[in-house]
């Protein structure tokens, strides 16, 4: 690869790899998102010549990713090993786990990110209305998992 291109990758690197590895870390935890991003960044590198052309980078690598982590798919963590962390309630890993894989990236993504729900849905590859049903019940479920009522 000539210099051009490699200089043409690290931009579009630049640009995809944090909204890309919030997606699957979203999905897959912190582990296995990160390391699901270095495979699809991986594939990107080695098939720049169509990676570049793609119309929705993000949503085609974030599948590229998927299917390379599901080989050893072992259940979500969100443990983050020794790195001091600002205070969280302690259940909430838990309670994300147990969420299924498109709530858990809804929710993560739109209340821990500040995507919208049509970034979220071009990402997904499904419709807004979709994005909406899934938070809307991943949030019901982590309200029930954590004890949290909406009643003021």
């Amino acid at each position: 690869m000539d210099q051009s291109a490699q200089d043409s990758f690290r931009a579009f690197v630049e640009v995809i790899e944090p909204r890309l590895r919030r997606a699957l870390v979203a999905s897959y935890g912190f582990e296995q998102g990160r390391e699901a991003t270095a495979e699809a960044l991986a594939w990107a590198w080695e098939n720049w010549d169509r990676a570049q052309s793609l119309d929705n980078p993000t949503a085609y690598l974030f599948r590229v990713g998927q299917s390379k982590i599901r080989k050893r798919k072992v259940p979500v963590t969100f443990d983050r090993g020794d790195r001091a962390e600002p205070w969280f309630e302690p259940a909430l890993a838990p309670a994300l786990a147990a969420l299924t894989e498109r709530q858990r990236v809804a929710v993560v993504l739109v209340h821990g990110f500040d995507w919208t729900l049509r970034e979220v849905a071009e990402l997904m590859e499904v419709q807004v209305t979709s994005v909406q049903t899934h938070l809307e019940r991943g949030l019901t479920k982590l309200r029930t998992a954590l004890e949290v009522s909406d009643n003021a």
